[in-house]
């Protein structure tokens, strides 16, 4: 149990750790300042899980770099083969491409991110995990026990919200890719009309998720633009809706008092 309880919270502070140098990645790159990942909260579990698995298989080789450098870019890069096609499979669309970097492996992994793998699992050994032991070693057990509780709470809602946001995502992708398939697609009025018709039922769009995984918005660009029209158009007609329901109201309020005011002169 103790081994469990010290794991997830290995998992979660480098999850975290994950999150924060992705932003900071994309922030060096185009000076702005995106939530990244597939959750809401500031965790990205791949980070954790390639963390565990680092300390898990490597961390016997302490006294070889070299090994720990070699073998941390392979199970790292294994891990994100495995992640892209996992997602790919499950929410039906691609969550990120690297086709065009030198040397990739199906657009899913490549040198350049590989070898800043290699690097990091060089720094969990030799230098997060070091810091680690001395946090841990702060607080009792049961102390870390409760944190790992309150946390995992927080990381399971956040795990299921986000998976109903991209399934709405992946829903979305396939009606426009069915839609697109068919021969209406030829004509745009009946298209457009049909699409209407299709995400109508639809309540949250999924704006975080495509900021995260830019690859997502710029494959499927045109066709979430005409999703965010028709929604921006329900919104709007339901905000003319309720305004005439209130002038409706205030009509037969000014109505009935004419009519009562009326009676009380007679």
């Amino acid at each position: 149990m103790e081994i469990l309880v010290y794991s997830f919270l290995i998992f979660i502070i480098c999850s975290f750790a994950g999150y924060f140098i992705e932003v900071l990645w994309i922030y060096i790159g185009s000076k702005k300042i995106v939530n990244r990942g597939f959750l809401c909260g500031p965790v990205i579990p791949i980070y954790g899980i390639g963390a565990l698995l680092i300390l898990y298989t490597l961390l016997r080789y302490y006294h070889d770099p070299v090994v720990i450098f070699v073998f941390g870019i392979i199970i790292t890069s294994g891990l994100e083969y495995f992640t892209s096609f996992v997602l790919e499979k499950i929410f039906h669309n691609k969550w990120w491409d690297y086709s065009d970097k030198k040397y990739n492996i199906n657009g899913r992994i490549c040198l350049k991110n590989s070898f800043a793998f290699g690097i990091l699992s060089l720094a969990i050994i030799y230098f997060v995990m070091p810091l680690l032991s001395l946090l841990f070693s702060l607080f009792s057990y049961k102390t870390w026990c409760v944190i790992a509780g309150f946390t995992g709470i927080i990381f399971l809602l956040d795990v299921i919200y986000s998976s109903v946001i991209a399934y709405n995502l992946r829903n979305r992708i396939i009606i426009v890719e069915e839609l697109k398939n068919e021969k209406i697609a030829m004509i745009p009025l009946i298209f457009e009309r049909k699409l209407k018709e299709s995400i109508e039922g639809f309540k949250a769009f999924p704006g975080r998720l495509l900021k995260a995984f830019p690859y997502i918005e710029k494959e499927y660009h045109n066709s979430f633009e005409i999703m965010q029209k028709y929604r921006d158009q329900v919104k709007d007609l339901k905000k003319e809706m309720k305004k005439d329901k209130k002038k409706t109201k205030k009509a037969k309020k000014t109505s009935q008092k004419l009519k009562n005011k009326t009676k009380s002169s007679k």
